[in-house]
């Protein structure tokens, strides 16, 4: 889409007047407009005018006390041009009906956004060294914690008997997991239309998944162009290299908005508590029969948990990782507080220096 010179009318975007109207600044001279690619400090957005490069405005740049109060790819701003209309100044985000973020990669306690606005996400794995059902799970409950309807696509179903697909598909329902589930190949064209079937005009998706798993030649299929990069997996290990190295939004033919990202090959929560109570609601769901409310399902009599894992009505995995998930969740949630506490605390100091100096 970039340096597209269609015309385009807001709800074509996406666009919610009832929504944005109350937050829209009224000044004459700015419009909105929606981000569609974010690669490091660089935009590009699209309203009712061409898909132009977009720069932060000053009081934008440095108003920001952290990384998600900046624009991310599916954010609607709004933009004042300059230069004949080539490029863009963004000067406020306007708020988000959903936010897809995660744990940024590494030591840092700190959210790095994936995508915003969105109605569906993708979760893609292949079926052949990338099917992990705990991977699966992560992603699970990033999107549930965003209330972002989920929807699970297997590629490479044509490397797979159809045996085979079939035990997969049952070892993610018999824990519990009763979500949208379509296999499809790139190669053969299989389930490619029950993809494209879903997609609705005006809305927006996202595909999530690992790299190599077939994300990129899924958006070419359902362009039914190579407009995109792709890359091949390595024989050796299975893993793939990054075709995606920026957040980019599509406008497909039918009028669906499709968001492609980067591979994550980290994939860390904060904050995802309700995220991980409907993702693993069967585990929280069998909780409710214990005993005791305060149950640590270790040695307690009347332990509904302990006697499902005893008579294999709960997955012993499954359960595990809820218990790590919960884990990781609350030590994040707690570093991430006391940083934020810190950060506050240094800022409030700065301004105080400032109006000091600003007396003096």
């Amino acid at each position: 889409m970039k340096g597209a010179s269609i015309e385009m009318e807001l709800k074509d975007l996406g666009f919610d007047f009832g929504f944005y109207q109350p937050y829209l600044s009224g000044r004459s001279e700015l419009e909105a407009a929606r981000v569609m690619s974010v690669a490091k400090n660089s935009y590009t957005v699209l309203g009712e005018r061409t898909e132009v490069m977009a720069e932060l405005s000053g009081k934008l740049l440095y108003g920001c006390s952290s990384h998600d109060e900046y624009p991310t790819v599916g954010d609607w701003v709004e933009v004042g041009y300059f230069n004949d209309g080539i490029l863009a100044i963004i000067h406020q985000v306007l708020p988000r009906k959903s936010i897809l973020k995660r744990k940024m990669a590494g030591g840092k306690v700190e959210y790095q956004l994936i995508a915003a606005n969105l109605d569906t996400a993708f979760i893609i794995q292949s079926l052949d060294r990338d099917f992990n059902i705990a991977r699966l799970e992560r992603y699970l409950t990033m999107v549930n914690e965003a209330d972002i309807n989920p929807v699970v696509l297997f590629s490479k179903s044509d490397l797979v008997s159809a045996q085979d697909l079939t035990s997969m598909i049952f070892s993610i329902k018999n824990i519990g997991h009763e979500y949208h589930m379509i296999p499809f190949s790139n190669n053969t064209g299989a389930g490619l239309d029950q993809i494209k079937a879903i997609i609705e005009p005006k809305k927006t998706y996202c595909l999530l998944g690992s790299s190599g798993v077939g994300k990129t030649t899924l958006i070419n299929n359902l362009i039914g162009s190579n407009q995109y990069l792709t890359k091949h997996v390595r024989e050796k290990d299975g893993k793939g290299k990054h075709a995606t190295t920026r957040r980019q939004l599509v406008v497909l033919e039918g009028g669906g908005l499709l968001i492609d990202t980067p591979g994550m090959r980290e994939l860390g929560s904060i904050d995802a508590d309700s995220g991980l109570s409907d993702t693993f609601r069967h585990v929280l769901s069998v909780a409710e029969n214990c005993r005791f409310k305060d149950c640590t399902h270790t040695n307690e009599p009347g332990c509904a948990i302990l006697e499902a894992l005893g008579d294999g009505s709960l997955d012993k995995k499954h359960f595990n990782h809820y218990l790590k998930l919960n884990q990781e969740i609350q030590y994040n949630k707690m570093s991430y507080t006391e940083k934020r506490r810190k950060e506050r605390k240094f800022g409030k100091m700065c301004k105080q220096i400032m109006k000091h100096n600003k007396k003096l």
